[in-house]
């Protein structure tokens, strides 16, 4: 079992210096601000109690109560059933339950939500590639395995939801907050969208396999950290989703 001494050392959190003409409390939230920013401190993550965080801060007691305040009135943070504070979601859903359910169904709006993805997903895979850590990769490898796994179609809303999911963790692993925070703000969209790509395109057995090379051949470019080849991969597997969606949507107003 690590020490004390050995978990102390692998905190995010830093002994807090006070700037000149600024308020020591404004330094210690700065601080915990910028972890939130930078992805160290997640949402729904604990903050450590008062007296464990006033003395990895090297902080007084006060001083950090006032700091957790501010940031409370902000909605940064706020108190956990039990007590403490954790780390507030502030990437709500930037798309509306109803307005994703009728862009995730109509086949013109799923179209221009697969554009707006190429965009959004290929830029994350390409600076993911660039900057994923070895915990994000193995984030990465966890989420393309349960994608895979789930690629059955036995349950459509499940198959999404893992499909998604690992679009997710592509988007964390790049490290860019806007890029996360407007990715989790689509998340229900993007869930709905890929249910409904899901149910046609299962129609040709071979797609479920095509569709898990195409995942696999983005995690792999960005385990290689080789951002043009994450990026290409991106959009390969959103342009192969477009046309065989407008191909089908094609064939079946022909019927």
């Amino acid at each position: 079992m690590p020490s004390r001494r050995s978990r102390r050392a692998s905190t995010p959190f830093r002994h807090v210096a006070l700037p000149p003409r600024l308020r020591l409390s404004d330094a210690i939230s700065e601080q915990i601000e910028r972890l939130i920013v930078d992805g160290a401190l997640a949402p729904g993550a604990p903050l450590p109690s008062e007296r464990d965080l006033a003395a990895r801060l090297a902080v007084s007691r006060p001083s950090l109560r006032e700091a957790l305040l501010k940031m409370e009135a902000r909605g940064l943070i706020h108190v956990r059933r039990g007590g403490g504070f954790v780390i507030t979601d502030v990437s709500g859903p930037l798309v509306a339950e109803p307005l994703a359910h009728l862009l995730g169904r109509h086949s013109k709006a799923a179209d221009d939500v697969l554009e707006m993805r190429h965009g959004l997903e290929a830029t994350a895979a390409f600076f993911a590639a660039q900057r994923a850590t070895t915990a994000d990769l193995r984030k990465l490898e966890k989420a393309f395995a349960a994608m895979a796994k789930k690629q059955t179609h036995a349950d459509s809303i499940a198959d999404a939801a893992a499909d998604a999911a690992f679009h997710l963790a592509v988007a964390e692993a790049s490290h860019n907050v806007a890029l996360v925070h407007v990715t989790r703000g689509v998340f229900t969209l993007m869930r709905s969208n890929i249910a409904r790509t899901h149910d046609l395109l299962y129609g040709d057995a071979g797609n479920l396999h095509r569709l898990v090379d195409q995942h696999r051949a983005i995690f792999e470019a960005i385990r290689k950290h080789d951002p043009k080849s994450a990026q290409a991969a991106a959009h390969a597997h959103l342009a192969f989703v477009q046309e065989t969606l407008r191909n089908l949507n094609g064939r079946l107003k022909e019927i």
